[in-house]
């Protein structure tokens, strides 16, 4: 459970705001990161991998490695276990033999479509369980702010 939400006066400044936010942040995003089956049996890393996948049809090794932040080298040995888990595949490029392109799979797009279903339902169950429906009100009208904070520039 996550910890208990302090009441924020108006008042608070920028400084105080930002790391109360960060705070709050990483508390849910960790409650949600337990919350799947995968979490077992992947890595971070890896599910990040998997994570990008499914947002981007195909990329290259040099791509995956780049947007998780990890050698090329680490990103080869984790594209080798979900090869042999069936969960990406590699294709060869009809333009540079040397390339492949890494995708997921069915098996990998089912791994996402369940990781998701389970942090949705967990975080669902945590709203409905603990906030009133003031709260919920709030929380809804507060979600276009935080998107703002999440737009790419």
């Amino acid at each position: 459970m996550l910890g208990k939400l302090t009441s924020y006066s108006t008042y608070m400044d920028s400084a105080e705001l930002s790391s109360s936010l960060r705070s709050v942040i990483a508390a849910l995003h960790k409650g949600l990161r337990k919350q799947t089956s995968a979490a077992g049996a992947y890595s971070m890393t890896e599910l990040e991998t998997i994570g990008h996948l499914f947002r981007n049809p195909t990329l290259l090794p040099t791509e995956l490695a780049a947007l998780t932040r990890i050698t090329t080298q680490s990103m080869s040995q984790i594209l080798s276990k979900m090869e042999a888990q069936r969960v990406i595949k590699r294709t060869p490029s009809k333009e540079d033999k040397r390339k492949v392109g890494i995708s997921l799979t069915a098996v990998g797009k089912k791994l996402v479509e369940k990781n998701l279903y389970e942090k949705d339902e967990w975080l669902k169950n945590e709203i409905e369980r603990t906030l009133t429906d003031k709260e919920k009100e709030l929380l809804a009208k507060v979600l276009p702010v935080l998107n703002k904070l999440i737009e790419i520039k």
